[in-house]
């Protein structure tokens, strides 16, 4: 531990001097070697011996992630690097690379000004390098480039240094067209990669050795000389000569900005708040003096301190028994330990000031995306993904009397994971665990199982199905029990362009109070009269009041609200979640005691009405869909297709990627999920490989969608047929 405590000594020494900050994320496609990259930078940090670095992984220290060889967890570390004479402090989030855990990549890119974005040299720039890229982004975050795996180049492939030329210009290339496409428009110029200014370098993580224009001009060293020290199997002495950490390093602090920099052109694109009030101006210029202002992007739950909440301190300076307000929930809490994380290590400190990722302990319940503050100030933006929870598995305590423990590990996961929704089913009692995909549900079952000790029962995974509606529905009446209360309500699909924006995160949801965003539903294609009376946006769903002088409405806005979430949570058709529907109240007349307008009269007077409506309204079933992306020699491409059409996937292009060709397809989650790998391994005799990305939901064709309604429905141990209008009528 004493290297531990003289790190953390030196990490608090560069902590004020935020130009020498820079807080990064290592971004790649799953096997692309980021965690091995890191093990080097460690190794310089001195936690870690050289000789182990590119083998230890020292940040895949959690169970299933030496066993798989995959980062699952996003991970903190913090580390010091002498440049020219002055300390940087480097704070550096290793993210995974498999898409069924993007949400921490997400996450992980608020807390970060800079990625490096590492490709491998051999397979390219693939699906999920541009997913990741993207994410970066959309946040803002400049990218630089390491291309690694080179020795498989010159050892495996054989090629020669013109063509190992060839192969790199191809990727900056790509690289850089993806920055075009998807980079913010003011530094779609600026941020491209460029070999000649230090902003690619190139390596081999696994041998530790990496080279870049700037460091060769400092060595000597050449690519001519890579390439002989690596055919002559020379490898160790080229990382002495022209070690990988001090190539990345340098290109980290040369070509990322500090804190400074980035706040200035970040926090108004992620926080609504005024950039002129006295927060505003401390929060772009990183002001340490300000007052404290954090975004939480992780949350890990330790069983003595409780949750422990890490994330980008803003402005101010956190330290320990300050009281702050966890913003999105309007209460107040004291922070009983500060500290940071090198790894698996949780370093306490005394304070930690803005321009720096921080560990605070002392909070329950709090969740990633929070923001925490000494004052009451607007909330940050929320995380912008398309992403949603698509496979559920039902779960259950094998031993009873662990039923109350386990409703409380499930409470723990969900906050650890956003991504990560758990629910009750109301008729047979069992616990809904739904997640990205089937490799995201297994690592929660084994966190269940050897993280807390549960042994449980485990349903075959189930797909996510959406409800929705094609056409306006009538106006119905929906009558109070006492027949005291009647609600005139219809139905009608939501615009498709304001869908679109709330399936992109582009417009908030929630109890609308005023009147801010109706320009933006205008603009959206909804009309005015409409965006001017939204009274609720709910799971992509909107409640509209079109009625005119109706007493007593605002006593029983609430509970009419809570109707609507209520029948949106659960759809007439199958018990599925709705999307995409609005929820118009023409006309209501109340009875003028309270009394007799209580919840016990209003919610089903509601909810009938509205799903009345719904079942006259074309009301079909979503499915969720994948984009497949899959690499096969060119011989086995009819094989392919023949599968993926037995599947009803449908063939978006084919690409010649080297030897190989890249099938593009959209395919439903249900097709995917029995057997799929199997009979795809078989036809291409074991030489295909895929990955996959939440595409989106389709509808399902009318021919299956009867017998889909009826097993959804079966398995819920409901009624096979759906209900009628008329069973909600009357």
């Amino acid at each position: 531990m004493g290297r531990l405590e003289d790190l953390a000594q030196r990490i608090r020494k560069v902590m004020d001097q935020r130009e020498n900050i820079r807080n990064l994320g290592i971004v790649a496609h799953i096997d692309h070697g980021k965690t091995t990259m890191l093990d080097s930078l460690v190794a310089a940090a001195g936690l870690l011996s050289e000789d182990l670095a590119g083998e230890a992984r020292f940040l895949d220290y959690y169970g299933p992630e030496h066993e798989r060889i995959i980062t699952i967890y996003a991970k903190t570390f913090s580390m010091v690097y002498n440049y020219q004479g002055k300390d940087h402090l480097i704070n550096i989030i290793d993210t995974p690379g498999h898409v069924d855990f993007s949400g921490e990549v997400i996450r992980a890119m608020r807390a970060v000004d800079g990625v490096v974005l590492v490709v491998c040299a051999v397979e390219g720039v693939m699906p999920q390098t541009e997913t990741v890229l993207r994410m970066a982004l959309a946040e803002k975050v400049k990218p630089v480039l390491f291309i690694n795996k080179v020795d498989r180049l010159i050892k495996e492939l054989r090629l020669t240094p013109e063509e190992m030329q060839e192969r790199f210009i191809k990727i900056i290339t790509e690289v850089n067209s993806l920055i075009r496409k998807n980079a913010p428009e003011e530094f779609r110029d600026q941020w491209y990669v460029n070999v000649n200014d230090g902003s690619v370098a190139f390596g081999s993580a696994i041998q530790g050795w990496a080279v870049s224009v700037p460091q060769m001009k400092r060595t000597g060293i050449t690519f001519k000389d890579v390439y002989t020290h690596i055919e002559e199997d020379r490898v160790k002495e080229l990382e002495k000569k022209s070690p990988l950490y001090d190539a990345v390093l340098e290109m980290i602090i040369n070509h990322l900005p500090s804190p400074l920099v980035a706040q200035k052109y970040r926090i108004p694109h992620i926080w609504p708040g005024d950039m002129e009030s006295e927060v505003g101006k401390s929060l772009s210029s990183c002001d340490p003096k300000g007052k404290f202002v954090m975004v939480v992007t992780d949350v890990s739950v330790d069983p003595h301190a409780g949750d422990i909440a890490t994330g980008r301190v803003w402005s101010g300076t956190v330290r320990k028994g300050m009281d702050v307000y966890i913003i999105n929930q309007g209460r107040k809490v004291r922070i009983q330990q500060v500290g940071v994380f090198i790894g698996p290590h949780r370093v306490p400190m005394e304070e930690i000031p803005a321009g720096n990722i921080a560990s605070l302990v002392g909070f329950k319940d709090v969740y990633a995306g929070e923001t925490i503050a000494e004052v009451e100030i607007p909330p940050f933006e929320h995380f912008k993904t398309k992403m949603e929870p698509v496979v559920t598995m039902a779960v259950e305590a094998k031993n009873p009397k662990e039923m109350t423990k386990l409703v409380e590990v499930l409470h723990k996961i969900q906050k650890e994971d956003p991504n990560v929704v758990v629910e009750i089913n109301r008729e047979t009692g069992e616990h809904l665990i739904s997640g990205m995909g089937e490799l995201h549900l297994e690592i929660k079952r084994y966190a269940i199982e050897h993280d807390y000790g549960i042994e449980i029962e485990v349903s075959p995974p189930i797909v996510v199905y959406r409800e929705s509606v094609g056409t306006k529905g009538p106006t119905v009446e929906g009558k109070s029990p006492n027949k005291h209360n009647k609600f005139y309500i219809h139905v009608e699909p939501l615009e498709p362009k304001v869908l679109e924006a709330l399936i992109n995160k582009e417009l908030p949801e929630g109890r609308y109070k005023g009147k801010e965003h109706v320009n933006k539903f205008v603009e959206l294609g909804m009309s005015r009269d409409d965006a001017k009376n939204i009274w609720d946006v709910y799971m992509r769903n909107v409640f509209v009041d079109r009625t005119k002088g109706v007493q007593y409405l605002n006593e029983t806005k609430e509970l009419i609200l809570q109707a609507f979430e209520e029948a949106m949570k659960d759809g007439p058709l199958a018990r599925e979640k709705c999307m995409g529907v609005k929820v118009v109240l023409d006309d209501a007349v109340l009875h003028e005691d309270a009394v007799h307008r209580g919840p016990a009269q209003v919610i089903p007077a509601v909810k009938r009405a509205i799903y009345a409506s719904m079942l006259m309204a074309d009301p079909y079933i979503l499915e969720p869909k994948q984009k497949l992306f899959i690499y096969v020699p060119q011989d086995y491409m009819g094989a392919v297709t023949k599968v993926l059409q037995m599947r009803r996937a449908q063939v978006m292009g084919m690409n010649a990627k080297g030897d190989q060709i890249e099938i593009v397809a959209v395919a439903p989650v249900r097709e995917l999920l029995e057997g799929f790998a199997s009979e795809l391994r078989s036809a291409t005799q074991g030489r295909a490989y895929w990955f996959t990305e939440f595409w989106g939901f389709d509808r399902v064709p009318k021919e299956l969608q009867p017998q889909i309604i009826k097993e959804i429905r079966t398995r819920k141990g409901l009624t096979p047929e759906p209900p009628k209008p008329e069973d909600f009528m009357g």
